[in-house]
């Protein structure tokens, strides 16, 4: 089977041990490997990180421009800070290679459709990593709704809340440090509550309030905020994100992030499905879906993992192999939605039309 070749441009903790390890699988003793697809090489500003990349038996480049140039490589899956987002898909893609982006295709709006507009006009395939609708329990619980196992739905609400930025060295770096980056509690995660409503509920963000959190935290960014938002399908939806909640500690704060789909025959909750897991034996704790009819609860777990970063991977892959490119569409709208939801909280909570 014909592999395509990828650089990854950025090689920090997610981008290690997430994307490299388990995503395109240098630790295939683990998670297995990815037929279509294979990690070749890697760059990041910080050379330090030099040592664990070619640990992984990847080539090296010292400059990003040295990536986009070499004929061996075919794509890059970018995995920098978001504010870089923009400006190293548009030089990928001028040099002709295809492009995977970390979440969110771009800082704001604007770079976003630059990037769509691009990637059509090159015929080159731009992708965005919504990695959570490849959670095999995420996949179940679409299946569940599907079915009609809820009956008929009419709301739902997401939760990404845990503790980020009451470290010095956490609120300096820059998710927290400049709002520009797209980076707070909306950027970061309200972000996936827009994409996973979408995917689970069978339709598209129609329209965004929020507010925002009361600020006590020092980092310059929101400390949190409550979205409402509701689909075109009629269903209403809440997310609730935030940087300020401590949770308990790890398996608190993983346990609680999640979601409820509320049916009139049943509610689906989720336990640790909104996040970086996969439900392998060794991840800090079991990921659960909670089927409760009102009578009676069901208990799901995850006994076939797959991974969700190799899913997302192999998709990319596939797209350049058979000729159909991705295009972007879905991280632009993301962003949209992102932008929409700071524009409300800073106007009072103003319900904005998308």
């Amino acid at each position: 089977m014909k592999k395509i070749r990828y650089a990854l441009i950025g090689f920090g903790g997610i981008a290690e041990n997430r994307i490299a390890k388990e995503g395109f699988g240098c630790d295939a003793a683990r998670v297995g490997t990815v037929p279509n697809a294979e990690l070749v090489a890697a760059y990041d500003l910080n050379p330090d990180r030099k040592t664990a990349a070619m640990s992984l038996g990847l080539k090296w480049y010292d400059t990003a421009d040295a990536v986009f140039a070499a004929p061996s490589i075919d794509a890059v899956f970018i995995a920098t800070n978001n504010r870089s987002h923009a400006p190293l898909a548009t030089a990928a893609m001028e040099a002709g290679k295809h492009v995977l982006i970390e979440k969110p295709l771009a800082a704001n709006g604007v770079d976003a459709e630059k990037l769509v507009a691009l990637a059509k006009a090159k015929r080159l395939s731009l992708g965005v990593d919504h990695m959570m609708t490849k959670n095999s329990l995420n996949q179940k619980a679409h299946e569940l709704i599907e079915q009609g196992k809820l009956g008929t739905i009419n709301d739902a609400s997401f939760h990404m809340e845990f503790a980020y930025g009451y470290d010095p060295a956490e609120a300096a770096t820059w998710r927290c440090s400049d709002a520009d980056e797209l980076g707070g509690p909306i950027g970061d995660v309200a972000s996936h509550c827009f994409y996973m409503a979408e995917y689970l509920l069978g339709g598209t963000v129609k329209s965004v309030a929020a507010t925002y959190y009361p600020k006590l935290m020092t980092t310059n960014v929101e400390d949190g905020a409550c979205v409402r938002f509701a689909l075109d399908n009629g269903i209403t939806c809440s997310a609730r994100v935030s940087f300020c909640d401590l949770r308990g500690g790890l398996c608190g704060t993983l346990s609680g992030l999640g979601f409820e789909i509320y049916g009139d025959k049943a509610v689906l909750r989720s336990y640790g499905t909104m996040f970086q897991l996969s439900g392998y034996a060794d991840e800090p704790l079991p990921i659960r879906l909670e089927l409760d009819t009102f009578v009676a609860q069901e208990k799901l777990i995850a006994t076939q993992p797959v991974n969700i970063y190799q899913q997302v991977i192999a998709e990319h892959a596939a797209s350049i192999i058979d000729d159909r490119p991705q295009t972007g569409e879905d991280g632009l709208h993301n962003v949209l939605l992102c932008e929409a939801a700071h524009r409300s909280a800073q106007t009072g909570g103003t319900l904005i039309e998308i």
